[in-house]
């Protein structure tokens, strides 16, 4: 499981940024992608890498600013041509459906798959077996929502010493017996899964917000998340201009991982104003705080892990 960067910038594209896209990659965990914003160019991000535009199944749009939205009509166009013939199904604030179905529909696009819409609010908008996503409205000039991803707990690791000395050797009996509550054997034995599994593993948690303002009231929403995607427009200087515009700096943002006890923090969304060495000043000024933090940046790859 792991996070991709496809743009970490705010507003407008520049040369070292492209505006807002991360894919989180789940294909070990389920064999497909979900995206969470679509900023204009996200597709042609996506060249750039191993991304298999089929493969994503889910987007997520924090909010309808353009920065995050106007490459939604393009990705879905090119994803017919691109062997794109599964459902996808976009979750967002109302407007995303009327915007998408419009784009569509007065360029004349015809989808080769199923496209559902979801209206967000608070609460869990997700849910299957492996995975729960909740929703939470934040501060921002029009509604934008943060997203929690919750991996559901995963079965602990076969004891293989204990099965060996169970007369039972290496092979896809393993396999099969992991799989399923009961496994009978030729000779008439039947193993108990939960005689021969490790503890549970705890699923990652991890919290990607829109844009917003800092907001003591999100600690809980966040709250012990294995990482924590956050934007930081601004630099702790700029606290006022952040106030103004429903935006946060590195310093609040810091805090606020500090705060609701997250493992590890990524800053994105980050002003052009920052270009080139200033970003490092973002850097250190969230460190002061909050170590565990890390400014994202256009292709970075972040491995999500339990410590």
């Amino acid at each position: 499981m792991k996070l991709i960067f496809l743009g970490t910038g705010a507003g407008i594209p520049s040369k070292e940024r492209n505006v807002s896209a991360i894919l989180l990659d789940l294909l070990q965990e389920r064999g497909t992608t979900w995206l969470f914003d679509c900023g204009e160019a996200t597709q042609h991000q996506i060249l750039r890498t191993t991304i298999k535009p089929r493969k994503i199944e889910n987007i997520f749009i924090t909010h309808l600013h353009g920065d995050h939205i106007y490459g939604l009509p393009g990705f879905l166009s090119s994803r017919s041509f691109q062997d794109g013939t599964t459902p996808v199904t976009i979750y967002g604030p109302k407007g995303i459906e009327a915007f998408v179905k419009t784009s569509l529909e007065v360029s004349e696009t015809h989808l080769r798959y199923p496209l559902y819409f979801k209206e967000v609010d608070d609460g869990i908008i997700f849910a299957d077996n492996d995975f729960v996503v909740y929703a939470k409205k934040l501060q921002h000039g029009i509604p934008s929502y943060g997203y929690r991803i919750e991996q559901k707990d995963q079965p602990g690791e076969l004891l293989i010493d204990k099965l060996q000395a169970m007369g039972i050797s290496p092979g896809p009996i393993y396999q099969h017996i992991k799989e399923n509550e009961m496994t009978s054997l030729p000779n008439g034995e039947v193993i108990h899964r939960n005689d021969v599994l490790g503890p549970n593993k705890s699923g990652n948690i991890i919290s990607i917000l829109g844009d917003t303002r800092y907001d003591k009231s999100f600690i809980e929403f966040i709250k012990n998340s294995d990482v924590l995607v956050h934007e930081a427009t601004f630099a702790k200087d700029g606290k006022d201009l952040a106030h103004d515009y429903f935006h946060t700096t590195t310093e609040q943002a810091a805090q606020l991982a500090n705060q609701a006890q997250v493992k590890h923090l990524l800053l994105t969304h980050i002003s052009s104003r920052y270009a080139g060495d200033k970003s490092e000043q973002l850097q250190v000024e969230a460190a002061t705080i909050f170590p565990d933090v890390q400014i994202a940046y256009d292709f970075f790859e972040y491995e999500i892990r339990k410590a």
